[in-house]
């Protein structure tokens, strides 16, 4: 019996300054929709997501809420956990905590051999500096005064002695792998910003903060006047979660990883991350798959709005299910999307209740009725146009090419009109075909494909509606 092929795939780790939201929901969603659809195509899958818990946002949160840091991050470590449960993501999902003492030793054996390479160094420095973003930010990357991605938080000026990294050393690396892996990041547009960005000139930058104005964070090895600057530290979880440096087999078995990420981290996964791997002597990653952000009625969500949609209050709304379908096929997965209740609302009834739902109540009520016994379904069936789309990453394709063939059903059912002619050989074929989406349908909406081929094994129709109208 052949080994199994592995597969390695991440989520970033949201940041646990606040709740889970939609905008998070859709990237985990994502990224378990692909591991599903690897681990039904036969391969041994690695799906890693987490919590990044250090840093000045987490310690300013937890100070201000009258607490030691470490008993915020394991209050909101505990919302992510939770998730994980709510949304019933694949149970072989590993979930790290940067916090945890392996992450933390495997992060500072990463510094030292970055250090060794001769890619850090010590110096004073002046940044305009973003909380939300817990980034040093250039002329580009701000308007008014303030940050393009944060916009309510006044930039702070930090003037202080800190460890840098030559990350201005690697551009001509980065550039090469690139011109290699002309497929490194989905969209391609995203990696021309970063050809773009290279070709504007890099900045070495800072990895460390010091302990007496931030000490919430992993202990620089050699200087305890210092702590990791939370990106360096964070990153590494993309190789500790694997068990590097202590576990090289399981981490030789697994990396490189196809990292899933929005858009505000393209420069943090594409450009930074990989030169620091380049100068650890690692490989670099597989692919980087960058989504868009999730707006709300033309605003972008957030708390102080009063505007954040949860990915609880979906499920509580609508079901499991119905908030995987609108991940997967109602966002826009490479731009941003503007979403309301009123257009989820319009989605769940046209799509679900009206769509799909109402094509499998008329088919499987056409079987009832008229066939004898179960349609006999075969075990093998050539779904590679289907796959091809999926092995890009391309969710929302793969959800409308679904939905292409739920419509092409429906017409078909519209033509033949096996109600009237009750011919038993259209009925099955109609049958067959329904069973070929619940098969596409399994990564996507796994409660709803297991309805549909118990129906149809039974000949069942559905004792009620597998999605409810909303009025």
């Amino acid at each position: 019996m052949s080994e199994k092929k592995s597969f390695y795939i991440t989520t970033t780790l949201p940041y646990v300054n606040a709740e889970p939201h939609i905008g998070f929901a859709m990237e985990i969603i994502h990224a378990d929709i692909i591991a599903r659809f690897k681990k039904l195509n036969g391969f041994d899958v690695f799906f890693n997501t987490g919590t990044d818990e250090h840093g000045q946002k987490v310690y300013q949160m937890a100070l201000a809420e009258g607490k030691g840091p470490q008993e915020y991050v394991d209050e909101l470590a505990d919302k992510f956990e939770i998730l994980k449960l709510d949304l019933r993501l694949s149970n072989d999902l590993h979930f790290i905590r940067t916090t945890e003492e392996p992450h933390k030793n495997a992060a500072q054996e990463f510094w030292k051999l970055c250090e060794k390479a001769g890619d850090i160094y010590k110096k004073e420095y002046k940044i305009r500096y973003c909380v939300g973003c817990e980034l040093e930010k250039t002329d580009s990357e701000i308007e008014n005064g303030h940050c393009i991605i944060h916009p309510h938080i006044e930039l702070e000026i930090r003037e202080e002695e800190n460890y840098f990294f030559k990350l201005s050393k690697y551009a001509p690396k980065l550039l090469e792998l690139y011109d290699k892996n002309p497929d490194f990041v989905v969209p391609d547009f995203r990696l021309n910003e970063m050809r773009a960005l290279i070709g504007r000139g890099l900045e070495d930058f800072s990895i460390s903060r010091l302990k007496e104005k931030m000490p919430w964070g992993v202990d620089v090895p050699g200087d305890d006047k210092h702590v990791m600057y939370v990106w360096f530290d964070a990153l590494v979880n993309y190789i500790s979660t694997i068990g590097w440096p202590e576990d090289m087999e399981n981490f030789n078995k697994y990396w490189p990883v196809v990292q899933f990420a929005g858009k505000d981290q393209v420069r943090q996964q594409v450009v930074m991350w990989q030169a620091m791997l380049m100068s650890a002597g690692l490989p670099p990653s597989r692919q980087i798959v960058i989504h868009g952000f999730i707006n709300y009625e033309g605003q972008k969500m957030s708390k102080s709005l009063g505007n954040v949609v949860s990915p609880q209050e979906i499920i509580t709304e609508y079901g499991l299910d119905a908030l995987r379908y609108f991940v997967a096929r109602e966002l826009n997965q490479f731009e941003d999307t503007d979403i309301s209740r009123e257009k989820l609302k319009i989605a769940y009834n046209a799509n679900l209740a009206n769509g799909l739902g109402n094509l499998v109540s008329r088919i499987m009520q056409l079987a009832e009725t008229n066939l004898d016994k179960p349609v006999e379904i075969t075990e093998w069936e050539d779904m590679s146009e289907f796959f091809a789309i999926l092995d890009k990453y391309c969710v929302k394709e793969a959800a409308d090419y679904v939905w292409s063939k739920i419509g092409e059903l429906d017409k078909e059912i519209q033509e033949k009109k096996p109600w009237e002619s009750k011919d038993k050989e259209v009925i099955s074929g109609l049958v067959a075909k329904l069973y070929s989406i619940a098969r596409m349908l399994n990564p996507f909406m796994f409660e709803t494909s297991t309805k549909i081929k118990e129906l149809i094994k039974a000949n069942k129709k559905p004792s009620e509606p597998l999605f409810l109208r909303k009025d």
